[in-house]
């Protein structure tokens, strides 16, 4: 069933836990892929993501907590002195929420940057989407 948003219908959005979703965005940058303690990351993507999560990386296709886990991992080895920066605040569509972001050495310009497209089920990330601006170095 195709429905039409008008003046007078609710927001396609109500319901939804933005602020849920906005808390996911907000919290998977530092706490998943900045971290670089192994335990504390992978509790973080067993609190953030659903068993059954989906990455999406230019590199390719991730399935489940292992290996979200281990792609994360091996990424912070490769830049262990980057921290990830929001670029603006989180956006909430029904399920779904984007964050742009910056990542390099801490008060300097960031080295690259992309965008995080989440797919949210039961208010954990179920699928993330990783756009990059411009490649890592």
């Amino acid at each position: 069933m195709n429905q039409h948003a008008s003046k007078n219908s609710v927001p396609l959005s109500v319901g939804v836990d933005v602020s849920g979703i906005e808390t996911l965005l907000n919290r998977n940058l530092p706490e998943v892929f900045g971290e670089g303690d192994p335990a504390r990351r992978r509790s973080a993507i067993q609190e953030l993501y659903t068993e059954d999560c989906v990455l999406y990386v230019p590199p390719g296709t991730f399935v489940g907590h292992d290996a979200l886990d281990k792609f994360a991992g091996d990424l912070r080895a490769t830049h262990p002195h980057y921290v990830y920066a929001p670029h603006g605040s989180p956006q909430v569509l029904h399920n779904s929420g984007r964050l742009a972001w910056g990542s390099g050495p801490k008060g300097e310009t960031p080295a690259y940057t992309g965008v995080d497209f989440i797919i949210a089920r039961d208010g954990r990330i179920a699928a993330l989407y990783v756009y990059l601006d411009s490649p890592p170095t």
